[in-house]
């Protein structure tokens, strides 16, 4: 008798991601059209969504400001490099486990320091002096990109685990060296940042955009899979397209619907008024 290996069943119909496909497009293109125009106001209002964009905590290329403070600016990009660097550098496709713990220890130590200096530059400008110590944006863009690699090593793993029908039990930063790399990768970013290069502004400020949506889209594409039921069920990446896209629609969405209530309340598309 010949034993016939059984067909693998699609993980969504057709119809399902023309349907996702389709929902996916009209929210970007309601998104493109309904922001100002220009590559960089687009970056600007992904940047409006989730920073205060306060014009004396930003760096500036080129006499225009990047669409992230300097310490959301260090976040982001440290979470995009951090990203890119587990599943393609280190190659943890499928790593579904968090960083061992003392690698764990040492990030969630990061924080800490995220914390701090924060809490430090905001009682300094509420005082109007320096708090503890005198505010630095190398401190802010540095703090905040080990924070970035930080998360990002926590939001890999949880969407390897949420999304793959056969997840590895593999960290997603397993050893030292791998920790070393990603600093490496987010430190190179922020030097970049802190070059104020001009021909990085375009670049910059993309990456910047792309940062949050990355991070907002693997967030909100575990929360689909959970709500739905439809977790564990993808063996290759192209066959979680429509979870995908429906956590990146979530993220236009939410982007978009926190950047019109802050402008009805404060009318202005940076910083806040007063500050």
């Amino acid at each position: 008798m010949d034993e016939r290996r059984p067909k693998h069943r699609l993980a969504h119909s057709p119809r399902q991601t023309r349907w996702t496909l389709f929902i996916a497009s009209v929210v970007l293109g309601l998104f493109l059209l309904l922001t100002p125009a220009g590559l960089l106001e687009k970056a600007d209002m992904v940047g409006y969504a989730v920073c205060h964009r306060i014009p004396s905590h930003s760096f500036f290329i080129a006499g225009r400001q990047l669409p992230l403070c300097a310490r959301c600016s260090g976040t982001f990009l440290g979470a995009l490099s951090g990203l890119i660097g587990q599943a393609v550098v280190l190659r943890r496709r499928r790593a579904a486990g968090f960083p061992r713990a003392p690698i764990l220890a040492v990030m969630l130590g990061f924080v800490a320091l995220w914390g701090f200096d924060g809490f430090n530059s905001y009682m300094s400008m509420s005082l109007g002096r320096p708090f503890l110590y005198q505010p630095q944006q190398w401190l802010r863009l540095a703090t905040g990109t080990l924070t970035g690699i930080t998360i990002s090593s926590i939001l890999w793993p949880t969407i390897n685990f949420s999304l793959c029908a056969d997840p590895s039990p593999q960290p997603s930063v397993h050893t030292w060296r791998d920790l070393g790399l990603l600093l490496s990768m987010g430190g190179g970013m922020a030097l970049l940042v802190w070059s104020r290069w001009p021909p990085l502004l375009y670049p910059l400020a993309l990456l910047s955009a792309a940062g949050v949506l990355a991070m907002l889209t693997g967030v909100n594409t575990v929360l689909v899979v959970m709500t739905l039921g439809w977790e564990n069920r993808y063996r290759r990446c192209r066959e979680a397209l429509v979870p995908i896209l429906l956590g990146f629609t979530l993220s236009i969405l939410l982007i978009g619907g926190i950047d019109l209530l802050r402008y009805s309340l404060t009318g202005t598309l940076e910083g806040f008024p007063g500050l």
